[in-house]
């Protein structure tokens, strides 16, 4: 008779296939990310930019600054009665509202940033319009090639974001729906060690991270010749090391609550902010400096530095230790927290 395997490979498998068994889980790990990448991707493929839609009041100018603005391929001007005009800039319609007379008065909202690129490109035409002379030619030269590509930055953010988002989320949920059910009890009464139960969980996360990686850099690849532009052995390591520190504080997160409601409740106040400061859908260099050495303490920050550094950059993995050894100290740091305050019911 075979002996019985130890606990915590046990306790990883049974995970492993709790997982897999759930529609949900299979969903969000490996069709989500693809799906996001695929909306991003073709909204900011290789293509013109969309002309920026402004308005005209009619009146006795209307039809010449008409002229002037459809003469810019940048814009795409309307002429509207003035209260059609006021509810359209007001609902987001049009970016800008223009009304004809001595001077010609441009209505706008100057915290939109497309209402300021739209007062540029009005400025602009209506002096080309007025016989304006350029004294310094300038030539456009757009960015096509791979790896400059917005969705070269992209690729690896969405990777980033879904290594951490799904081991926080799967890991949490996974502990706490088994604490609403009271099997957490029924394991409290076996010989099993809580660090082996709790590290179980962390690594089961590896057995679906070579999978919802690779779904998502072969989506990449095949549909914006997104590459690899580093070592794979190098990207591997900054994935294992990524998806252990996140599983790490999804238990940390799932430590101390009783519900669902809770657990979600704690890990959007986690992962939300990740989201928005941590560079995924743009840089993180564009906060305020006094925010940017916080901004880079954060393990989904780190996490995206160093895929973008080994995916566009073609750096080694010398070169990203120091997010390898911020997200370890994460991850540390938040399995012997989980560990300290992790309740069985």
């Amino acid at each position: 008779m075979s002996e019985p395997a130890p606990p915590l490979l046990e306790l990883t498998r049974a995970r492993t296939k709790e997982i897999l068994r759930e529609p949900e889980a299979v969903f969000w790990v490996f069709v989500f990310p693809v799906l996001l990448a695929l909306a991003l991707g073709f909204a900011f493929r290789d293509k013109p930019p969309d002309r920026i839609p402004v308005g005209v009041v009619e009146g006795p100018d209307a039809g010449r600054l008409l002229a002037a603005l459809s003469a810019s391929p940048a814009l795409k001007p309307q002429a509207y009665v003035d209260a059609e005009g006021r509810d359209a800039l007001r609902t987001g319609k049009i970016s800008l509202l223009l009304r004809g007379g001595s001077p010609v008065t441009e209505r706008l909202d100057p915290t939109r940033p497309d209402a300021r690129a739209a007062r540029l490109e009005v400025d602009d035409a209506l002096e080309r319009a007025a016989g304006r002379m350029d004294p310094l030619p300038i030539r456009e030269e757009r960015v096509t090639e791979r790896g400059g590509r917005y969705i070269d930055f992209l690729i690896p953010g969405l990777v980033g974001m879904n290594l951490v988002g799904t081991s926080v989320w799967g890991v949490a949920f996974g502990v706490v729906t088994a604490r609403t059910k009271n099997l957490l009890k029924r394991l409290l009464a076996t010989p099993m060690r809580k660090r082996d139960y709790l590290a179980s969980h962390i690594l089961s996360r590896l057995g679906l991270l070579v999978g919802e990686v690779a779904v998502l850099l072969g989506f990449g690849a095949l549909v914006f010749g997104v590459t690899v532009r580093g070592s794979f052995a190098a990207l591997a390591a900054v994935c294992l090391v990524g998806a252990l520190s996140s599983a790490a504080l999804g238990l940390l997160v799932a430590a101390r609550p009783r519900t669902i409601e809770g657990v979600n409740g704690i890990a959007n106040v986690v992962l939300l902010p990740m989201w928005i400061l941590s560079g995924v859908f743009f840089s993180y260099e564009r906060f305020p400096a006094p925010l940017r050495p916080l901004i880079q303490a954060l393990p989904l920050t780190a996490l995206n530095d160093a895929l973008r550094a080994v995916m566009t950059d073609a750096r080694g993995l010398p070169a990203v230790l120091p997010q390898l050894g911020l997200l370890a100290l994460w991850g540390v740091i938040s399995f012997a927290a989980a560990l300290r305050i992790f309740r069985w019911s």
